[in-house]
């Protein structure tokens, strides 16, 4: 579909004496959305373009434009051909998109995934990943039976009393145990794993197996039964668990259980483009 150029780079309506005037806007917001309507504007062309052709389109003055392309080439977000002086945008901007990918996508790669395996189990099912060093609940679906969870998007958990935070903790940098087992573990039940020891052990055996159980470690006599999601990089992008009370979810768990989460995570990991080594 073409790319209606003009649409894009459409500034506020307003005239004066046939010349377009800026909106009453808050200091620096216009000379801000100006810069980031020229960024748009390139993002959107499939060729590079000279300084009149965006000046012409953005209809403001090639200097000003100039200025904001400066800008924005120190940023790494515009690059400039050093023989035709023409513009397009830079790698920076497909390094901060990976990253909202890498963020989001997740979540509606899984979402199909979660609805069959609430389904499957009946249990409330999770999903969740490291956002700027804090383990979130991404996602949450509830299950079938009368105990509703009130677990909500935004939800931080613990990393050594949660089954979630045990996988990350197997499957993620290794950065992540170690700042967990520089810190105090809080005991949030008796049955919280606050020994530094006993919880190295324990991410260890989460790595062998690749699966978590953390019954009755955060909330007493809730479990959860969680498993890692990789992406095409063979990386961690995320995990996934039902969630529900112990006596629906034993630990050890139950096999068939256990079966449809592991089958879970691999249909959305195999859906971000992950592929067995075996």
């Amino acid at each position: 579909m073409p790319v209606d150029r003009r649409a894009i780079a459409k500034s506020a309506d307003l005239k004066i004496d046939g010349r377009k005037a800026e909106a009453k806007e808050p200091a620096g917001t216009s000379t801000l959305d100006l810069a980031i309507r020229a960024l748009e504007f390139l993002a959107h062309e499939s060729q590079p373009l000279s300084l009149a052709h965006i000046a012409e389109a953005l209809s403001a003055s090639k200097a000003t434009i100039y200025r904001h392309l400066v800008t924005l080439q120190r940023h790494g977000l515009v690059s400039q051909d050093p023989d035709t002086g023409r513009y397009e945008v830079g790698v920076k901007l497909l390094v901060l998109g990976e990253a909202v990918r890498a963020r989001f996508d997740v979540v509606s790669a899984a979402r199909e995934e979660l609805m069959r395996l609430r389904d499957a189990t009946g249990q409330a099912v999770t999903i969740c990943r490291m956002v700027d060093g804090d383990l979130v609940v991404l996602d949450l679906i509830q299950g079938r039976s009368v105990i509703e969870f009130g677990t909500r998007p935004g939800t931080r958990f613990d990393l050594h009393a949660s089954a979630h935070g045990k996988v990350w903790m197997a499957f993620g940098p290794p950065t992540l145990i170690a700042r967990t087992l520089a810190a105090p573990l809080k005991r949030w039940t008796p049955n919280t794993i606050a020994d530094a020891g006993r919880l190295k052990a324990e991410v260890d055996a989460v790595h062998r197996q690749g699966w978590a159980v953390a019954a009755d470690e955060m909330i007493t006599a809730v479990n959860a039964l969680a498993a890692p999601v990789f992406d095409h990089r063979n990386q961690i992008a995320g995990s996934i668990a039902i969630v529900g009370a112990t006596q629906f979810i034993p630990s050890p768990p139950d096999a068939a259980q256990l079966e449809k989460l592991l089958a879970a995570a691999q249909a959305i990991s195999r859906g971000l483009g992950w592929r067995s080594s075996r």
